[in-house]
């Protein structure tokens, strides 16, 4: 026996870390293929440099992407997912490390992927120092993979959100919009569709909006008290994490993606239940001091970042 016939082929392993050595992007890191991977930390005109990490994966939107053969927006989806969460605690990404664990080495479709890893750095201002591919033939079927995401990033620890000492009631909530139902809920979302037309189906595979920079924007200027990442719970579960002990009341009148209402619609899913389960349309949402909500209004339009007003903080 040798450990190809057991189903681990170490050469195509080799070959894959070597095709992603080979990437030409400033977000592909040096070391890839080493022990461990170096990116730089600036923290010029920082007072007190903190470290913050974030760990997420994709869920079942990879059962989705292995429906269609298209693997190149999952690996966007991964870095977002960290990122995002990086970001609303007032962080910057600097480094990403993937994993992925598969039942073989397949060449094209982890190179797709490791391309849309590359994709979410570029976008996120970070760098791909490195990861793992695991050829676990004995856990996962030939077609089977997962991913998983880990992020590093530096902040100024009183630049940190929340602030909770400034939350007070009346504050406005504001929400960026989202790309669609970017990689929460899809357990519902895919048996809800599963007899929908291929054009849904491909809506589902829309990655996660990259909000790294709009924030950086957004948070440099006054007012910007607390932001969630919209995912798994919903607006208000996510929403309740850096608001408490206050409670967001939403308007839930700004407009939603269509894919939402296809959702509802073909699995006849309760709006409560949509509300619980999808993001329905906002990304990020933002609570702003009273006072300087019209500062933030005019610091997002000149910056040309859309946002609604969805809302705002009440004592619980």
């Amino acid at each position: 026996m040798d450990y190809k016939s057991a189903g681990v082929d170490i050469e195509a392993g080799n070959r894959f870390a070597e095709l992603i050595g080979q990437i030409d992007s400033p977000a592909v890191g040096s070391a890839i293929g080493g022990f461990a991977g170096a990116v730089p930390l600036e923290v010029g005109g920082m007072r007190e440099p903190v470290l913050l990490s974030s760990t997420d994966g994709v869920g079942t939107k990879l059962l989705v992407a292995r429906r269609l053969r298209t693997y190149d927006t999952v690996g966007i989806d991964l870095v977002a997912m960290c990122v995002n969460d990086l970001a609303v605690a007032g962080a910057h990404p600097v480094q990403f490390l993937d994993y992925i664990a598969c039942g073989r080495v397949d060449q094209h479709g982890l190179r797709q992927i490791v391309l849309g890893v590359v994709s979410g750095c570029e976008q996120a201002g970070c760098r791909l120092a490195g990861g793992e591919t695991a050829e676990l033939p004995d856990m996962y079927g030939p077609e089977d993979f997962d991913l998983a995401g880990f992020a590093v990033g530096v902040a100024d620890r009183h630049e940190l959100l929340p602030k909770r000492d400034r939350l007070v009631a009346g504050a406005p909530l504001y929400g960026i919009p989202s790309s669609g139902i970017h990689s929460n809920g899809f357990s519902l979302a895919r048996k809800a569709l599963a007899d929908a037309p291929a054009e849904h189906y491909r809506m589902l595979l829309e990655p996660t909006r990259i909000y790294v920079n709009e924030l950086s924007v957004l948070l440099a200027g006054a007012g910007v008290i607390a932001a969630a990442h919209i995912t798994g719970g919903g607006l208000v579960l996510n929403l309740h994490r850096v608001v408490d002990p206050f409670v967001p009341v939403l308007t839930w009148d700004w407009p939603v993606p269509s894919i939402f209402r296809e959702i509802q619609a073909r699995g006849n899913v309760a709006e409560e239940e949509m509300c619980r389960v999808f993001n329905m349309g906002i990304g990020i949402a933002l609570a702003v001091e009273p006072d300087q909500a019209p500062a933030f209004e005019r610091l997002a339009q000149e910056h040309d970042i859309a946002i609604h007003r969805i809302g705002e903080l009440r004592n619980g």
